[in-house]
């Protein structure tokens, strides 16, 4: 193993172990706030137990190899886009919050479109490499119109986020694949221009940045949680109340231990814990392009790359998000929020990592 890869390893184990805290944390001290009487590491341990599972699928990946896994990558993402449709047949699909996102096996929620998240950017890379020529209008066209179908379904659950994250993707593989931008960036902004026209002109939009730029403003809905994230943050002051100490937790931040939990971190541990956190996220994403850099093949790169800057996103919408700078949007924390579907699917995405990173050494040695 080399120094990239163990280097990967710690800091996903740091992350999840500070993770796995505090959920915990941030369980036990909304159970005891209530008065329930339960058991107070279960949510602990159906986390601990996705990411056993992760592991698990990680390590059959890593077996596998990446080439391979790219190559399975269409069939994988047929059949995730009919697990995806039948999220929308009643008595399958789980709804919760008024979104169907979720189909539970053996008392265990999944959520698919955290896996059509890695299908589609491979599915992608296994469309480009089997191009014997330059990418034609046609083409592109074609692979659009195959990942547009998943992505619709995600759109309808709905889930925004995921969407989003999904096109950022693609748009950044459009990059690094040196498609023309006549192709998707001129229809992008095209795109782009008129929803701002049309969002401008709705008076719920208006609402939703008005409440964005002030939450104090709707305190009793959508303006609750950024506000007492930021009320959490600020209390932490540089060097935090100190573990275990968080008063924002004790149900006054909603989804303490999922989308905000690092409102609750930062009330804990302070500035410094923040910065070591984000200090962690950038290692990560540093140690993950390098990897790329040194891939033996094009696949390699363009894999290890996207799957990168998956994880890099989500970090940096979901701090972005409670530190208020941008809008109040369910976005879990990688490997360190709660989150079953987007562990199991970020673990994978490692341990995919660690397999470019050991063909490159071997590679190197020959």
């Amino acid at each position: 193993m080399n120094v990239r890869s163990l280097w990967l390893i710690v800091v996903t184990s740091l992350l999840f172990s500070f993770g796995l805290l505090m959920i915990f944390n941030t369980t036990s001290a909304e159970l005891i706030d209530r008065g329930i009487t339960g058991n107070m590491h279960g949510v602990f341990q159906k986390q601990f137990l996705y990411g056993g599972v992760g592991v698990l699928l990680g390590f059959l990946a890593y077996y596998a190899g990446y080439l391979r896994l790219i190559r399975w990558s269409g069939p994988f993402l047929l059949l995730m886009t009919v697990v995806l449709a039948l999220l929308f047949v009643p008595g399958i699909g789980q709804t919760i919050n008024g979104a169907r996102r979720w189909i539970v096996f053996f008392g265990l929620s999944f959520q698919p479109s955290e896996s059509v998240k890695l299908l589609i950017p491979a599915y992608y890379i296994h469309w480009y490499l089997s191009q014997d020529k330059e990418v034609d209008f046609l083409s592109f066209v074609k692979i659009i119109a195959i990942a547009s179908l998943p992505i619709a379904l995600i759109l309808f659950e709905p889930d925004n986020g995921t969407t989003a994250i999904i096109v950022s993707t693609l748009i950044v593989l459009f990059f690094l694949t040196r498609i023309r931008w006549s192709y998707w960036a001129l229809p992008l902004i095209i795109f782009v221009g008129l929803g701002g026209l049309v969002a401008y002109h709705t008076p719920y939009v208006h609402n939703r940045i008005s409440v964005y730029l002030h939450p104090e403003l709707d305190l009793k809905g959508k303006g609750h949680q950024p506000h007492q994230a930021k009320i959490a943050a600020g209390s932490g002051q540089l060097f935090g109340r100190g573990l275990g100490e968080s008063l924002q937790k004790l149900n006054y931040l909603p989804e303490a231990r999922n989308d905000y939990i690092a409102a609750i971190y930062a009330e804990e541990t302070g500035f410094i814990g923040i910065l070591a956190l984000i200090g962690l996220y950038m290692s990560f994403a540093y140690m993950g392009f390098f990897v790329a850099m040194r891939a033996s093949d094009q696949a390699g790169f363009l894999l290890a790359a996207i799957l990168t800057f998956l994880i890099s996103i989500q970090a940096f919408l979901n701090l972005g998000i409670v530190s208020g700078l941008l809008p109040s949007k369910g976005m879990t924390l990688p490997f360190f929020s709660q989150g079953g579907s987007s562990l199991i699917a970020n673990t994978v995405a490692l341990f995919i990592l660690l397999d470019i990173s050991r063909k490159e050494r071997q590679v190197s040695e020959l």
